[in-house]
């Protein structure tokens, strides 16, 4: 199942040798490393280069410290500001508070396991990940996509599942499948609204020259189609998101 998740830019502004935070987040791919610098100067140029979601900074910085790093980037970059963690080995109870007086959401103390700054990043700006109802729902659907025979390689078969998520969560949506589905399935393929069409058409063709046509009438309780009968992109979308609906 493809992840179609925006990744995280992160900063990282650490001097620890070991490199261990460095490495995860470079490997990581629901991140997105933009660089990694100790030098204050050096750091402040490139955060107003790069603009990441989050800066992940170490008090002690080579030429200045975090917080001198931190009013400057304040000053400059104004309602552009990363979210702000910082991670340090001082851990005396003046520098947590000024740190988050200064406008830092966290403060984290060295050692800093990879996976639990990750979290705290997901967390600190809301990335949730897919929820249980959601990989539910996926394969209720890729299920009856199989039973229908739309082959999942086909571009179609993508589309048509995010259509029936959508409409799912927004049944209104089928009364704009030009104006509004298509667009939106589009924008997240980067891809044309004709090409999801045309996509979602030759999809329903290859079901349909498959021969499974017994297979969606038994799945729906209803003989709804025949061999001559295809339905069309939204028929086919709405009749499968109100089975999901009305099934919870």
């Amino acid at each position: 199942m493809e992840n179609n998740t925006k990744k995280i830019s992160l900063y990282l502004a650490d001097n620890s040798e070991d490199k261990n935070l460095e490495k995860y987040f470079h490997e990581n791919d629901r991140f997105n490393l933009v660089g990694v610098n100790v030098v204050g100067q050096e750091v402040i140029k490139e955060v107003l280069q790069s603009k990441p979601d989050v800066l992940v900074m170490e008090i002690m910085l080579s030429g200045m410290d975090g917080f001198m790093v931190l009013e400057e980037l304040k000053s400059k970059l104004k309602n552009d500001m990363p979210k702000v963690i910082f991670i340090s080995n001082l851990s005396h109870s003046g520098f947590v508070s000024k740190a988050i007086k200064e406008g830092a959401s966290y403060f984290m103390v060295k050692p800093v396991l990879p996976e639990n700054l990750a979290e705290r990043i997901e967390n600190l700006l809301e990335v949730k990940s897919e929820s249980k109802e959601q990989k539910q729902l996926d394969e209720k659907i890729s299920n009856i996509f199989i039973s229908i025979g739309i082959p999942a390689h086909i571009k179609g078969y993508q589309f048509l599942r995010e259509a029936v998520k959508l409409a799912v969560e927004e049944p209104e949506i089928i009364g704009s499948i030009t104006k509004r589905l298509y667009p939106t399935i589009a924008e997240k393929f980067e891809t044309s609204s004709s090409k999801v069409e045309r996509g979602m058409r030759h999809a329903i063709e290859v079901a349909w020259n498959r021969g499974k046509i017994e297979n969606i009438n038994t799945l729906f309780g209803l003989k709804i189609y025949s061999s001559n009968e295809k339905p069309t992109n939204g028929e086919l979308i709405a009749l499968i998101a109100d089975k999901m609906i009305m099934e919870g």
